[in-house]
């Protein structure tokens, strides 16, 4: 019973530091955007950060459930399928978001970037590190 729950906390330690990248990156980013876009540009930053967030969670979901694979090509799918979901994440929530007509736009795009080029490197590194605690593993049990 403990791998579902290290999964669980592991996906858990993801969205507090995704969280805390956002809240970073929106903090750096709070006096430039509002001198630059005006104090209408904020919301859009906030929304922007937020959707990253989303997208990262949706993509940490195949790792999660793909540290239980086997062999390397099932691992290698579900880095895939995180890739597919995190972007297909951020093109419907960002689509959604700029069409809805309650955000600046340009400043809801420029961000949605900024988070999505920030989190993914939380992204990359909760990768890596739930594939090579697999592999670890695995080589233990096979001494």
């Amino acid at each position: 019973m403990t791998a579902p729950r290290s999964r669980l906390s592991g996906y858990l330690r993801f969205l507090v530091c995704a969280v805390a990248v956002a809240a970073g990156l929106a903090a750096l980013g709070y006096v430039p955007t509002r001198r630059l876009g005006g104090p209408e540009a904020v919301p859009a930053m906030l929304a922007g950060c937020l959707i990253g967030v989303l997208a990262a969670l949706a993509g940490a979901v195949p790792v999660v459930f793909g540290q239980r694979a086997a062999t390397p090509a099932a691992r290698l799918q579900a880095t895939l399928l995180a890739l597919a979901a995190r972007f297909g994440a951020i093109l419907v929530f960002g689509l959604a978001a700029a069409l809805s007509g309650w955000f600046e736009r340009r400043p809801l795009l420029i961000w949605i970037v900024i988070s999505y080029l920030g989190l993914l490197v939380l992204d990359t590194r909760f990768l890596l590190k739930s594939f090579s605690q697999r592999d670890v593993e695995t080589h233990v049990e096979s001494q």
